[in-house]
């Protein structure tokens, strides 16, 4: 399951995914940015918080995960990938070719970092 929490004054969504992901968590993610960005334009930083990073439920959920990052990636200006595992780093390093936002990756403890990182960074 992907719990989702939208901080509308400060621009952000932080996704905290708890189990595998589903083709249902992208399609809840996807109405919450998208309703979002209608009202408000981009989206200025997304974190996602998950102490292990999830695998997806289905071949189909990991084309939904694709989907959503298609879709989207343009629409959100920073991204902190805040977790202990290793593929955090690595995910920031593969997707810092593919998506147009700023990535940073930040140790599960630094939350409050990651989210410091987001409202100081210039929108610019």
């Amino acid at each position: 399951m992907l719990k989702i929490n939208l901080d509308i004054e400060n621009g952000t969504a932080i996704f905290e995914p708890d189990s595998k992901l589903s083709v249902t968590d992208f399609k809840s993610a996807a109405r919450v940015i998208d309703a979002y960005i209608k009202d408000y334009g981009k989206l200025k930083g997304l974190v996602i918080v998950t102490q292990k990073i999830p695998s997806w439920e289905s071949f189909t959920a990991l084309l939904s995960h694709l989907s959503f990052i298609k879709d989207h990636h343009k629409q959100i200006l920073f991204i902190a990938i805040v977790t202990d595992s290793s593929i955090g780093d690595l995910a920031a390093h593969v997707a810092y070719h593919f998506i147009s936002a700023e990535i940073r990756s930040f140790k599960y403890k630094q939350l409050q970092e990651a989210q410091k990182w987001i409202k100081d960074s210039s929108c610019e």
